[in-house]
């Protein structure tokens, strides 16, 4: 294999450790996803102040990037643990409901970016998924989508739903919640030997994936894989804090040099875009989980949480402030994560956009 030539392998590196400085004040502010956030906006900020300084040819390393999406796959599937299979009798109604979720906040947001803002199909429809960030880049990358517009909706977003759900079960609650009451649902720091079990899983994942031609199978494999093991019982993955922080700063890198060209008027149209289709989508979720509520007598609170289409992590840190099972929060998002894979693959399959 041939490798990248020293000058691009130099600012790889300082991108990662600006980003990772970045993430660490982040992180220090209380920013949601502080590291993924953080090194995307420091990157961001180099390709929009200092682009002129990169090599004429330099790439972002893909591969070196893929093995990080196979670690953030591995861990959506360390997720689904046999406590979280226990829950599914409960979720006969609630789950039908994310796929009803997922079609019509899609089917909604894909108007808004259409007829106000103006986006083109791919773009529209992929910048508007209610969840799979990843997927829908991936997706969206094939499908000849405008990648600056798509991650900068993606990513506000989750950082909309950040702002806006933590502060409205805060007023509901009467107290902080969420991130906001600095809660840690990180699972801390674990064993060295646990760094080489998940990046070999992560590899073997992205090699079943690529192999099987799943979709977005550098990330389905390793979820699939690490899913399959955890929910069987087999192995009980608890990755050091720090391996999930370096593999969002990767991402978050490699994500925020594509911001080539982005000018603040983007950013403006693109905040008021996110109020809007989270606005909607969050009345969509309301909406469903007062009917989930009439039907299965589940908690009104937990369910809107469940439905929002935000980050697992954060949404489940809230969970667990409100004492309510952060697995059956968990189960609810990566259902509405593959639900949304799911619906993007197969009209991805079908060509339509």
């Amino acid at each position: 294999m041939q490798l990248p030539p020293t000058p691009h392998i130099v600012l790889t590196a300082v991108l990662l450790a600006a980003g990772a400085a970045m993430g660490g004040i982040f992180q220090w502010i209380g920013t949601p996803l502080p590291f993924m956030l953080g090194s995307l906006f420091a990157s961001a900020l180099a390709v929009a102040f200092a682009q002129q300084r990169f090599p004429q040819d330099y790439a972002y390393p893909m591969k070196f990037r893929m093995l990080f999406v196979g670690v953030i796959g591995a861990m959506i599937g360390a997720g689904l643990t046999p406590d979280v299979a226990a829950l599914l009798p409960r979720m006969l109604v609630s789950v039908p409901a994310i796929l009803v979720f997922v079609l019509a906040a899609h089917g909604v947001n894909y108007l808004v970016l259409r007829r106000v803002g103006g986006y083109d199909r791919p773009t529209a429809y992929y910048a508007g998924s209610p969840g799979g960030l990843f997927e829908s880049i991936l997706f969206g990358e094939q499908a000849g989508a405008d990648l600056r517009l798509l991650t900068l909706m993606q990513f506000l977003r989750i950082i909309t739903v950040l702002t806006i759900i933590p502060v409205a079960m805060s007023i509901w609650e009467g107290h902080p919640v969420g991130s906001a009451a600095g809660l840690d649902f990180g699972t801390g720091e674990t064993a060295l030997v646990w760094v080489p079990v998940v990046l070999g899983l992560s590899l073997a994942g992205v090699w079943i994936g690529l192999r099987l031609k799943l979709p977005a199978g550098q990330l389905m494999g390793p979820l699939l894989l690490v899913g399959a093991l955890s929910i069987s019982g087999l192995v009980e993955i608890a990755a050091p804090g720090w391996l999930v922080a370096v593999a969002q700063v990767v991402l978050g890198t490699g994500l925020g040099v594509r911001f080539t060209g982005m000018t603040l008027a983007m950013f403006v149209t693109g905040a008021g875009l996110s109020l809007l289709s989270v606005s909607a989508m969050t009345a969509i979720g309301i909406l469903l989980a007062l009917l989930v509520h009439q039907a299965g007598g589940l908690p009104v609170d937990v369910l809107v949480i469940s439905f929002a289409p935000g980050g697992v992590v954060e949404m489940s840190l809230i969970a667990l402030s409100l004492a309510a099972n952060p697995a059956f929060v968990t189960l609810h998002h990566l259902i509405r994560i593959l639900f949304t894979v799911g619906e993007m693959s197969i009209v991805r399959g079908k060509g339509w956009f």
